[in-house]
């Protein structure tokens, strides 16, 4: 027998899902525990087949338009309408979900890559989208900023043998270049936030299932970009010495899961990198595992800046790489005891 696919709750208003506001904890708190009753949901530390939902960087400074990084893709509404289904399918699905793990890009004004950070011969910082290269490192085109050196407990000197060696070791594993980004998902700002429609469904999902999110915080090191949740881009220093390290528990968290769903923001960033990780992992451990993998291809947009840049054939050749190592790429809409291995309970 097929899994019953849940209806949409009264509460459930699609229409803001651009809009910033306060989740109503306490009432939703209670329309979950009624809504538990009303459709005969277990306790997700039942289940027996376990559904994990990732969820990346679905805050406000990526999803809600005029907002720093708001992700619109090349339509222009991009996060919104992902997000508008991704909501919905939390709460249609909330029955088979057993975990739901949102992460969140968390920043200070002094990071590698943010405007702050360097400065050119005349002490002016690069613009937002400037791409800076290991060959404008050498030619001095671009330099550390040495008035930030205190705050971050070096020398002047150290960090700038820190930035030559960042760029080189990001051109060596063929990552992109260090990108400057607009100050974004800053710690303790609006922007950090999830987006109050997702925000929303996670809590009740919470509630409903007696189960806890697991939230996991990404981002902070000045001294390296990281997109993935898995791990920073950059490990070690010139020296090196370690400056980061992977997500190692996180990982084993994401492996233990029979079926792992992911969506969010950015394709072409954090979630393309944060699959690319797990990918990595899983050819390490049991390349079968990709099988468990399913990534929600209508929930997630490129990183499009019309007349800058568009990373939208790189979304979709890195898409199309997961899918051929094994991952399925399916959609929201579609019933999920229909995806290929996916077991009914």
């Amino acid at each position: 027998m097929a899994a019953t696919v849940l209806p949409l709750p009264t509460h459930y208003r699609p229409e803001t899902v651009d809009q910033i506001w306060r989740v109503d904890y306490q009432q939703r708190a209670t329309d979950a525990g009624e809504w538990r009753q009303a459709h005969k949901i277990r306790p997700a530390g039942e289940d027996r087949f376990r559904i994990g939902l990732l969820l990346v960087d679905t805050q406000n400074t990526f999803c809600i338009p005029g907002f720093e990084l708001f992700v619109g893709g090349r339509s222009g509404t991009g996060a919104v309408d992902d997000n508008r289904r991704l909501s919905a399918f939390i709460y249609r699905n909330l029955n088979r979900i057993t975990a739901i793990a949102p992460t969140m890009d968390t920043h200070q004004a002094v990071q590698i890559f943010h405007s702050l950070f360097l400065v050119d011969a005349e002490g002016r910082h690069p613009a937002p989208y400037t791409l800076i290269s290991t060959e404008e490192m050498e030619t001095g085109r671009w330099r550390f900023n040495a008035a930030v050196a205190a705050s971050l407990g070096i020398t002047a000197a150290e960090g700038q043998v820190f930035l030559h060696h960042y760029t080189r070791t990001l051109a060596q594993q063929g990552k992109y270049n260090l990108t400057v980004w607009p100050y974004h998902a800053m710690l303790g700002g609006i922007g950090h936030a999830l987006v109050a429609v997702i925000e929303e469904a996670v809590f009740f999902h919470s509630i409903c299932r007696f189960t806890q999110p697991d939230f996991q915080i990404k981002g902070g090191n000045p001294f390296t970009e990281n997109y993935s949740v898995l791990r920073p881009e950059v490990l070690a220093g010139p020296d090196g010495q370690a400056i980061a390290a992977k997500n190692l528990n996180f990982i084993q968290t994401l492996l233990d899961f029979d079926a792992l769903v992911i969506a969010g923001q950015a394709q072409s960033h954090c979630v393309a990198w944060t699959i690319d990780d797990l990918l990595a992992e899983i050819r390490a451990t049991d390349p079968a595992l990709a099988g468990r993998i399913y990534l929600l291809e209508d929930c997630t947009s490129p990183v499009v800046i019309p007349g800058v840049i568009d990373y939208t054939q790189a979304a979709d050749d890195a898409f199309q790489k997961f899918a051929q190592a094994g991952m399925h790429l399916v959609r929201s809409s579609d019933p999920i005891d229909g995806w290929p291995g996916m077991a009914t309970p």
